[in-house]
């Protein structure tokens, strides 16, 4: 059932994984899609960077449902570069409904540039969904028709694993203060009625554990990794299921849930 008909939804990270997963799903259910990624490389992480052909991608997937798409290679941490994006996509389509502020990096390998990798992180993970939102907000007021926000945390972001390594370090630090954003922002924007809600997801099938610097780590028994582990019997959630929850989360099925933290996790904050 399309439950977004004649609605619109900025994506970030939307080049691949779950922010590609998240402009399909909207687009099956009717949406028309503001989508930017930094289509780049990162010097801070251990993964290769998401692509300009991965961007077309996405831009194809949602054309062929018969949506349209505004696409912009645009990096998080531009504060004004994330403004632009926002006005080219308010102006096609005329308004803005849905923010999900979903680009985020982060480094699973040790790494002798400690600071530069912990601030690196933070920045694109915490700073570039502020960034995001900011610039989403006058937009979302504007259409005084209220809307729904929902910020990419992790379960990193409810309960840190140990780690003496500054790129995980950053990740559960910047995913917790999403979820300080998300309080404030949905206690500001209730009164019109634009709601906020941050998801908390376990591992996902994506390049960002999907690649080889995880899997020799993996293959090499590495402590950090055999501690993230979900109760279900479940190794890696995919990001269609993330992509779905989020579908009816933003729909008006969920116009009474913000300020909620929600696992999507197969049980791994049940774990002590």
């Amino acid at each position: 059932m399309e439950t977004m008909i004649g609605k619109v939804a900025f994506i970030t990270g939307a080049a691949r994984g779950m922010g590609r997963a998240h402009a399909v799903k909207l687009a099956d259910e009717g949406a028309d899609i503001i989508a930017v990624d930094a289509c780049a490389e990162f010097d801070s992480t251990d993964y290769p960077g998401s692509t300009v052909a991965d961007l077309a991608e996405t831009v194809k997937l949602v054309e062929n449902r018969g949506r349209r798409i505004v696409a912009r290679q645009v990096d998080v941490r531009d504060p004004d570069a994330v403004v632009a994006a926002v006005a080219d996509g308010v102006e096609a389509f005329g308004r803005l409904d849905v923010v999900i502020a979903n680009a985020g990096i982060i480094r699973v390998s040790d790494t002798d540039e400690r600071a530069r990798t912990f601030r690196d992180v933070v920045e694109v993970n915490l700073i570039g969904a502020w960034n995001t939102v900011d610039a989403a907000i006058p937009a979302l007021i504007a259409g005084g028709r209220g809307g729904s926000i929902v910020l990419v945390s992790s379960t990193q972001g409810i309960r840190a694993a140990g780690t003496e390594r500054a790129g995980v370090q950053g990740y559960a630090a910047s995913k917790r203060g999403l979820v300080a954003l998300m309080q404030v922002w949905a206690d500001q924007l209730a009164e019109h009625s634009i709601r906020v809600n941050t998801i908390h997801p376990s591992g996902v099938a994506t390049d960002m554990i999907l690649n080889e610097t995880t899997m020799r780590l993996s293959a090499a028994g590495d402590p950090w990794l055999a501690s993230q582990l979900n109760a279900l019997p479940i190794a890696l959630l995919q990001p269609g299921q993330i992509a779905a929850a989020v579908a009816w989360l933003v729909s008006e099925d969920a116009s009474f849930i913000t300020g909620t933290s929600w696992p999507l996790d197969a049980g791994f904050t049940l774990r002590s």
